[in-house]
């Protein structure tokens, strides 16, 4: 666990930016700036580089697209800032917009701003600093903030045209094998496996939500001294989708365990009290009103499948020397672990 400002390194030679120009855009077109900024940037988010800036005694936070060549449909923060503004009023916890920014004559990319959020980081999913009390509550208003993400009516709250509704796996299979393809070093078995298999065994169900896309317990904010959740971060993947990919990505973490993102194999659930996957899993149906999920095996291994690819992206930006982050280097191998765990849910459970 960590605070956000302890998180916080010098600007990275490879991202910084006019601060002068930064200064006299937000002195113009908000009205929470005049004068000089500090900035510092947050050494976490493998994807886009985030800063704290830090004003007055008051701190905002800054989201840009990184540097250099980008992958096709990568790194959008404009809908990051959409779509948390569209949730501003709604039951999800979100931060508050200040000011995007889409004129990359300004810093040299896109960027947003947005309030800062005082609270704590968990980074490891066994909280082992937390109390058996407090861990199953920090679970519970995980899973409780991602089914009131669901249940919000897109339309009414203007991202009608966020995402195109129906057929999201068979695009997100597609759009992911792309983005995969891109970001290549090495060919990995179990990721052409996986992109053989999993056009033709999609589920049924074709429910249509708004899906955060990166829905883990890192990515989001909880209170200084309350086990509840105030803010989801991280937005960049989310679109008009299905709510399983979200229940899907949140729960691989029962099923593998990495350096990079911990995990909950092997945990003895009675004793730490978090919720095993079972009552996790059922939490959420009473609260968006479903019986039961079928399939959960192919959510979880498409969420690891995704997650692949997303890392294989970063190592490859590492590679090329754009990385938000110096830690790229580490996931040489992670895809390939990944991919392998991914293949070998599908095949415990029978389904490949």
């Amino acid at each position: 666990m960590s605070s956000l400002p302890d998180q916080t390194i010098s600007v990275r030679d490879a991202h910084r930016f006019d601060l002068s120009a930064l200064e006299a855009y937000l002195a113009a077109s908000t009205e929470h700036f005049s004068g000089a900024i500090d900035v510092r940037q947050f050494e976490g988010g493998q994807s886009n580089p985030t800063f704290l800036l830090t004003q007055g005694g008051r701190r905002y936070v800054l989201r840009k697209k990184p540097p250099g060549k980008l992958l096709p449909s990568a790194h959008q923060v404009d809908r990051e800032y959409r779509v948390m503004k569209a949730l501003e009023h709604t039951d999800v916890p979100v931060p508050r917009m200040i000011c995007v920014c889409t004129d990359p004559s300004i810093i040299g990319t896109d960027f947003y701003v947005m309030e800062f959020m005082e609270g704590r980081i968990f980074r490891d999913p066994q909280l082992p600093e937390l109390s058996p009390a407090e861990r199953k509550a920090i679970y519970e208003s995980m899973v409780d903030a991602m089914a009131a993400l669901h249940k919000v009516d897109y339309k009414n709250v203007g991202l009608e045209d966020f995402g195109k509704p129906g057929n999201y796996f068979e695009r997100q299979i597609g759009r992911w094998t792309k983005q995969y393809r891109g970001a290549q070093t090495d060919e990995v078995e179990w990721m052409e496996n996986l992109i053989a298999w999993m056009p033709s065994n999609i589920p049924a169900d074709d429910s249509v939500t708004i899906a955060h896309g990166d829905f883990r317990l890192e990515n989001s904010v909880y209170h200084p001294s309350e086990p509840r959740m105030i803010a989801i971060l991280d937005w960049e993947l989310s679109t008009i989708g299905h709510p399983l990919a979200d229940l899907g990505y949140n729960c691989m973490l029962y099923h593998i365990n990495t350096p990079q993102l911990g995990g909950l194999v092997g945990t003895d659930f009675d004793a730490t009290g978090i919720p095993d996957e079972q009552a996790y899993v059922a939490r959420y149906c009473a609260a968006t009103g479903r019986d039961r999920i079928e399939d959960m095996n192919f959510y979880v291994a498409f969420s690891v499948f995704r997650l692949a690819s997303i890392v294989q992206g970063v190592y490859k930006r590492g590679l090329d020397g754009n990385a938000s982050s110096s830690r790229a280097m580490q996931y040489k191998d992670g895809c390939a672990m990944l991919a392998f765990s991914a293949w070998s849910l599908l095949t415990e459970a029978g389904r490949a």
